[in-house]
C-alpha cells in the first residue's frame, strides 16, 4: 500500500483528497494535518510514502515543512508533492530546490492527482500537465550563475546526455526515442545517474542539470 499524508489548512480539499485516495486498492491515507507543524510532526510519527503538502499553511509554511522533511535523513523515503492554486506559484521554484518531487495544482482531474502519487513513489518527478517546461524554463531563468560540480565526472558520457535530456523536460519515453534505446534502458540511465549525483527524483536531477551549466536556458525545444 501508499500511504499518503494529506497537509492542507482546507479540511474540504482534504475530506476530498481523503474519499479518493481511499477508493483506491493501493493507497490509503495514514494522517491529516491542517498547518506545518502539524504535517512535520505526523511525518515523523508515520513516515508515509508520500505527502500532499498545500504551500501556504499557518505556523509554518509547506516550503519551509518540506526542506525540514528533505533535510532529514530519517525521512529519506518520503516524497513530498506540493500543492497550489497556481500553476506558476512563486513558491514552486523554491520547493523544487527545496527537495520536492513536484507539485500539482488544486484543481487537477482525479486521475492526474492518483498517477501523481504512484508516480513519485517509483521516483518520477511530477508537474502538473501542460506546464512542465513552461516550469523549467522559468526556473532556468531564475538559477544563478552555472557552478562547476565535480559530481558529473562520475557520470559516463550517456548519462550526461540522459542528464540533459531530464533537464530539457523529456519523459523516459521521449528519451528512449531520441537515444534509440528501451524506455527501460533509459529509466536505469535515469536512475543510476540520479543515484551518482545524490538526486532524490528527477526534479532535483533537472535543478542540478541547470545549476551545473550541464543544460542552459534556451534549449527547449
Amino acid at each position: 500500500m501508499i500511504r499518503v499524508l494529506l497537509a492542507d489548512d482546507q479540511s474540504l480539499v482534504r475530506a476530498g483528497f481523503r474519499a479518493l485516495l481511499d477508493a483506491q486498492p493501493d493507497i490509503e491515507v495514514a494522517g491529516e494535518a491542517a498547518d506545518g507543524e502539524e504535517a512535520l510532526r505526523e511525518v515523523a510519527a508515520l513516515k508515509p510514502d508520500v505527502v500532499l503538502m498545500d504551500i501556504r499553511m499557518p505556523l509554518l509554511d509547506g516550503l519551509a515543512a518540506t526542506r525540514r522533511i528533505t533535510e532529514d535523513e530519517t525521512l529519506d523515503g518520503v516524497k513530498v508533492v506540493m500543492l497550489t492554486t497556481f500553476e506558476l506559484d512563486e513558491y514552486v521554484f523554491e520547493a523544487i530546490r527545496a527537495g520536492a518531487s513536484g507539485f500539482l495544482v488544486k484543481d487537477t482531474e482525479p486521475e492526474e492527482l492518483l498517477r501523481a502519487v504512484r508516480a513519485v513513489v517509483d521516483g518520477d518527478a511530477l508537474l502538473s500537465p501542460g506546464v512542465t517546461r513552461r516550469l523549467i524554463a522559468e526556473f532556468a531563468a531564475r538559477s544563478k550563475a552555472p557552478a562547476q560540480d565535480e559530481r558529473l565526472a562520475e557520470l559516463t558520457e550517456r548519462e550526461r546526455e540522459v542528464m540533459a535530456l531530464v533537464g530539457i523536460g523529456l519523459s523516459n519515453e521521449e528519451i528512449a526515442r531520441r537515444l534509440v534505446v528501451s524506455p527501460l534502458t533509459a529509466k536505469t540511465h535515469v536512475s543510476r545517474t540520479m543515484v551518482k549525483l545524490g538526486a532524490r527524483d528527477r526534479a532535483q536531477l533537472v535543478v542540478l542539470a541547470y545549476e551545473s551549466g550541464l543544460v542552459r536556458p534556451g534549449w527547449l525545444g
